[in-house]
């Protein structure tokens, strides 16, 4: 894979608004304006591509910017290598030589006891060099953001494992953010086109961007988009999970979707989105309706419920997610994979049930300090 060459932005440049520390400089798009008018200021996504001064090499990866902060706060500790069972047979397999990123580093979790989100941060009052960044981002001071996401207010998707990522934030007293959807299928697309994707997306503005890759080397290719993103990554966890078993939601098992996570939580994604309000009570609910379940995420996991006539292990195991997450601060997206595909379906019994259980998910996901 050939490295790429900068974005060029017209009429603009790239500047860096640096606060009390000035280790901290965070991106800035600056665009003149006529007359005697200051320049405008507007927040930037787009990384180090956009800037003439830095040379980006895509097999290389971007620099990590928040492993000093990471490792600086003595709470994580280096694994000495992968622990999911399908990524270390990934990483043995000679045929995939071409395809892999070849510089990969060993993945970073929690210390025994210890907890590293950034919800856990600021409930205890610390405000993290990641909320520095961001309010200076936001343009707001550092308690605020500290406090709206100690509240669960707001988050700030960082994985331990993805250093490359810019901090940024999440939430209603803050700048609207807009999520870019990209990933390759079975018949269209290369790890090339998906990370140019990814590039063109924050280029042009996508705050976040996720990878719903159904094709071939989804691992690999999620491995490309991570090492070369300035933005946070999320993932649906059950769809890698689903091509695990040849496209059969029966066949799915959770010790199977378990290793999905760790596998992922260790390439370095931000946010998985899990649809564990679909529970097996919930599915005849939808039976009436004019468009039935419209998530993909969702109808896997009915078909499943209704196969086994068991309740959802995404449901059964939501602690033992927590507890994953948790060790690598990686935020949850709790899907609704009930919503409605019509007008004539909104509000239905099927799809309040699973708003009232995705509530009491949150609860739970808050006393582990995971992000929602």
């Amino acid at each position: 894979m050939p490295a790429k060459g900068g974005l060029t932005m017209p009429n603009s440049r790239k500047v860096y608004v640096t606060g009390p520390h000035p280790e901290l400089r965070v991106p800035m798009r600056e665009i003149p304006l006529s007359g005697k008018n200051p320049p405008l200021r507007l927040y930037d996504t787009s990384g180090p591509y956009t800037d003439p001064d830095a040379h980006v090499d895509i097999t290389q990866g971007l620099p990590p910017l928040r492993l000093p902060w990471i490792l600086g706060r003595g709470e994580v500790e280096e694994l000495p290598g992968p622990s999911s069972v399908h990524r270390r047979e990934r990483d043995n397999d000679p045929s995939l030589g071409g395809v892999r990123f070849a510089s990969a580093r060993r993945p970073l979790r929690a210390r025994a006891g210890r907890r590293v989100t950034q919800m856990h941060y600021a409930r205890r009052g610390e405000i993290t060099p990641e909320m520095e960044f961001v309010a200076l981002r936001e343009g707001v001071p550092p308690e605020p953001v500290r406090d709206e996401v100690a509240r669960g207010c707001a988050i700030i998707p960082a994985n331990v494992n993805h250093p490359e990522s810019e901090p940024m934030i999440i939430g209603r007293r803050f700048l609207v953010k807009i999520n870019a959807n990209i990933g390759n299928s079975a018949v269209a697309s290369s790890i090339d086109e998906e990370v140019e994707k990814m590039r063109w997306a924050t280029r042009w503005g996508a705050d976040t961007v996720m990878d719903l890759s159904t094709g071939k080397n989804i691992h690999e290719t999620r491995e490309w988009i991570l090492r070369n993103a300035p933005v946070p990554i999320g993932t649906v966890p059950i769809y890698q999970a689903l091509e695990k078993v040849g496209g059969k939601a029966e066949e799915l098992t959770w010790e199977i979707y378990r290793d999905t996570l760790i596998e992922q939580c260790e390439q370095g994604v931000d946010y998985f989105t899990v649809h564990a309000g679909v529970r097996l009570p919930y599915i005849p609910l939808t039976a009436k309706r004019m468009t039935g379940i419209v998530s993909r995420g969702g109808s896997i996991m009915a078909k499943w419920c209704l196969a086994h006539h068991q309740e959802s292990f995404l449901y059964t195991h939501f602690e033992e997610i927590c507890e994953l997450l948790k060790d690598y601060d990686v935020a949850f997206s709790l899907g609704d994979g009930l919503r409605p595909g019509s007008i004539y379906d909104a509000n239905d019994e099927a799809q309040i049930a699973e708003l009232i259980t995705l509530g009491e998910l949150t609860d739970i996901a808050w006393k582990h300090d995971v992000q929602v």
